[in-house]
């Protein structure tokens, strides 16, 4: 780390370091959570699914919605989720088997090349 010129460019560099130790964190919590949650062997949502299998949890959560679209879940829970003010409403959450989910991971792609790439390389570890 480099000494700063002035009092203002020392404060916003610490500021930004510790935005990326928070960052850090969340997503090592994030990521040990979800190899947790898979680790039981019971259905699990496709989020969970993919942070577990090495995705970031930004890019996991981007891309669920699509990936588990037009797939048979194999089990369903409710779960509510807050909407503006106080109000919340309850949705049904797919959950998905590993077999399932490794299925699925096998054939889906992206059109985003990147994520796409990204997708393949899980494909290739978890078959």
């Amino acid at each position: 780390m480099k000494k700063s010129a002035t009092r203002r460019e020392h404060r916003t560099n610490r500021r930004a370091l510790r935005a990326t130790l928070r960052r850090r964190t969340a997503e090592t919590r994030a990521t040990r959570r979800a190899v947790r949650a898979v680790a039981t062997g019971t259905p699990q949502p496709v989020r969970t699914r993919l942070v577990a299998a090495g995705l970031d949890d930004a890019t996991a959560k981007r891309f669920a919605g699509a990936f588990s679209r037009g797939l048979v879940a194999d089990d369903v829970r409710e779960t509510e989720i807050k909407l503006k003010g106080r109000v919340r409403k309850t949705v049904a959450v797919k959950l998905f088997a590993a077999r399932t989910f490794a299925a699925r991971l096998a054939t889906y792609r992206p059109k985003d090349v990147l994520a796409a790439a990204r997708f393949e390389v899980l494909a290739g570890v978890a078959a």
